[in-house]
């Protein structure tokens, strides 16, 4: 066991150094076309990893992470929290109403607003635990019927529902782009949506397209095999 944990950790450790140089090259390149930027937050996809991984990357230094089911997330970091307070967690899955309250207990940022049921759970619930959470908007900038993700036409408006309804804390923007389509389009249409709406984090770009995402604005990004290598099972 000590041998294993030790190689997952040399293995993720020298990953997670090589995603923030280039995050830090990207952000540099970005900088200097715009004059401005903000830094950029690295979510590290924890789904399905085992606990070797996952703890190899917070004796690295990583503090902010994303997972995709709630149940899942509680048997993993419901108690890693207690040892970590700086730790930050982010859904980055679908969120079904019947597990808004365990959603609100466990997790610092909700990146999946996608539909005004699950707004006005989420506002109820905040409320109810006296926490007032971030959350993101998933924009299907694709419009794929299956994916979740509210229509690029309706995402103003949706906005509007959540922040003004719904009393949600709405601070991000998230899509997960058609994987047969140049991506690029894909992060300008949630930046020009963004920008509409004055808000400010776009959490755009995966493993193998985050450094393009930044070049559009992104400031989240979620990383999953890059970091970890492929999930098991």
């Amino acid at each position: 066991m000590p041998g294993k944990i030790s190689t997952a950790l040399c293995a993720v450790a020298d990953n997670l150094a090589t995603i923030r140089n280039k995050i830090s090259a990207a952000t540099l390149a970005y900088q200097t076309q715009i004059g401005t930027v903000r830094p950029v937050t690295l979510v590290a996809v924890s789904k399905r990893q085992p606990d070797d991984r996952i703890d190899a990357a917070l004796k690295a230094g990583q503090r902010v992470f994303g997972e995709n089911r709630v149940q899942e997330a509680y048997g993993r970091w419901a108690n890693r929290r207690e040892l970590y307070a700086d730790l930050k967690l982010h859904l980055i899955g679908p969120l079904q109403t019947n597990k808004v309250s365990d959603a609100v207990t466990l997790f610092d940022v909700i990146e999946v607003v996608d539909r005004p049921k699950l707004a006005r759970a989420l506002g109820v619930e905040m409320t109810r635990q006296s926490r007032r959470l971030e959350c993101y908007i998933q924009v299907n900038t694709g419009e794929e019927e299956q994916k979740s993700g509210i229509a690029p036409g309706d995402a103003d408006d949706f906005i509007v529902y959540c922040r003004d309804v719904a009393k949600l804390k709405v601070t991000g923007l998230m899509c997960i782009p058609p994987i047969d389509e140049e991506v690029s389009m894909h992060f300008a249409l949630l930046r020009t949506i963004a920008e509409r709406n004055d808000i400010f984090t776009l959490s755009m770009g995966m493993s193998d397209d985050f450094e393009e995402a930044i070049t559009f604005g992104a400031n989240s990004v979620r990383v999953g095999s890059a970091i970890f290598g492929r999930r098991e099972g």
